[in-house]
């Protein structure tokens, strides 16, 4: 059995699609149905669950998808020691994101690291955000990269970007007509909001709370693609990144507004877990996202590396303005 073998079974269960995982793997999905039926056969169980719309591992596939994770982390850090001992930037570098710096941030840094670095094999993962810490905590990506890091036993931080955050709304809605957009301006208005557990959403809300204006939430979602569909069709207004709407602003589909009492900061860090060991390719890979300013610690397994809080108020939440980020325990 390959390791392409085990990789698509991972990617079928992780997607829950064959689509999905075909276009992963640059395959067919009846190729990717085929490699499925075949390593049930050789197991002679059934290892995956086809519903209508679900797809999920029997008990079976579960213990045989935690055994590919293994065996593919294990052929994953081979394959970068042996790079390394060459000093080739080479091998693989994993990366697990939240689903709107993936969308939006990301693709121009891999273009880039890509042609500089073409042996590389980069392996990306979008997740919401706790995934993502527990991505990075189980070892199973070396760097995670999300929004309004915060403070997590064992896990550091590197800052990343920053994204401005802007007021969105139909083109020919009412508040298109003021000449400056003030907070207090939304009261008014149905608003379209990340879920309440949202690191972006709970910012917000900080920020309209301590200042005593109420927000009318009429929906809230978990991912911004949604959110910008609810606002197109004119069901509401919402607050969400700049960089995540270009292509709407282009198409006249949405109306960008932004603020003249308030300068909305989202910070954005690369997480990793402390004490692990980098290959060249993913110390190289920080560098290029930070340009150069920052880089993953070259350092003996067992090893921590000294971190401290990344920012964020008394009560714990992530503080709205982009303040500077370091690393944190």
């Amino acid at each position: 059995m390959h390791i392409e073998t085990l990789k698509i079974f991972c990617d079928l269960i992780e997607t829950q699609s064959f689509s999905k995982a075909a276009s992963l793997n640059f395959l067919t999905q009846s190729a990717v149905s085929q490699q499925i039926k075949q390593i049930e056969e050789h197991f002679g169980k059934q290892l995956v669950e086809r519903g209508v719309r679900t797809l999920r591992p029997t008990e079976a596939g579960e213990i045989f998808y935690q055994g590919c994770k293994e065996v593919l982390q294990h052929y994953y850090e081979l394959e970068s020691r042996m790079m390394t001992r060459l000093d080739t930037v080479g091998g693989v570098v994993r990366v697990s994101m939240i689903y709107s710096v993936g969308l939006h941030e990301f693709p121009p840094y891999l273009k880039r690291y890509i042609r500089l670095y073409p042996q590389v094999n980069v392996r990306v993962e979008y997740a919401r955000m706790s995934k993502v810490y527990d991505d990075v905590m189980g070892n199973l990506v070396d760097i995670g990269l999300v929004a309004y890091p915060v403070k997590r036993s064992g896990i550091a931080v590197i800052p990343f970007a920053e994204d401005k955050l802007v007021c969105v709304c139909h083109p020919k809605h009412e508040l298109t007509r003021k000449k400056q957009l003030k907070l207090a301006d939304l009261k008014n208005f149905p608003f379209v909001g990340f879920e309440r557990d949202a690191p972006t959403r709970r910012a917000v809300d900080k920020v309209f709370r301590a200042r005593r204006i109420p927000l009318h939430v009429v929906m809230e979602f978990d991912n911004v693609e949604t959110i910008k569909g609810v606002v197109e069709i004119d069901g509401g207004i919402s607050i969400i990144p700049l960089a995540t709407v270009q292509r709407e602003v282009r198409a006249n589909s949405l109306k960008v507004l932004e603020f003249a009492d308030y300068d909305f900061k989202r910070p954005l860090g690369i997480v990793f877990r402390k004490g692990k060991t980098f290959n060249l390719a993913a110390r190289k890979f920080v560098e290029l996202l930070t340009e150069g300013k920052a880089s993953l610690p070259a350092q003996e397994p067992g090893r921590r590396s000294r971190a401290v809080p990344a920012p964020v108020d008394a009560d714990g939440d992530p503080l709205p303005h982009g303040t500077d980020m370091i690393e944190e325990p």
